[in-house]
């Protein structure tokens, strides 16, 4: 991968609207998804911004309509606090460097995402999921939109 493009402030860099292609990889049963859709980076009352993603899920040769809710909260020096919809933590996301590392222990796994900023208009996640319910890794690459 080549050079990471630093980001001062998330929140500011997030807003807008994002096109969203992720990939499913079940590294024990081999299965392979794909979901493919938009992410819009709303205003939050109160401050920070409202993640909403909607698209469609292809998982076995079935194709189903998708949708999750996040909340990006400010946090210091230009970091975000990532939400559930629900308030509770998931994980912290600082792109000052351009690449952030971040754990998520659920249950007994462990989601480790690795995001990198590859430009003004373009940004990777990479989730790789651990543990004895799970063994899955999900790549999203984000194009802004517009």
């Amino acid at each position: 991968m080549g050079e990471f493009w630093p980001v001062p402030d998330a929140l500011d860099y997030l807003s807008g609207r994002w096109r969203a292609e992720r990939s499913v990889r079940d590294l024990a049963s081999g299965d392979r998804g794909r979901f493919t859709g938009t992410v819009d980076f709303g205003p939050l009352e109160g401050g920070g911004l409202l993640h909403h993603e909607s698209g469609a899920f292809t998982w076995r040769g079935v194709t189903r309509p998708a949708e999750r809710t996040l909340r990006f909260l400010p946090g210091p020096g230009g970091t975000a606090d990532v939400r559930f919809a629900d308030g509770r933590p998931f994980h912290d996301l600082d792109l000052g460097t351009g690449r952030h590392v971040a754990d998520h222990p659920c249950s007994a796994d462990l989601y480790r995402g690795e995001f990198t900023v590859l430009g003004a208009g373009h940004w990777r996640a990479v989730w790789r999921v651990r543990g004895p319910a799970k063994d899955l890794e999900l790549v999203t690459d984000y194009a802004r939109v517009g």
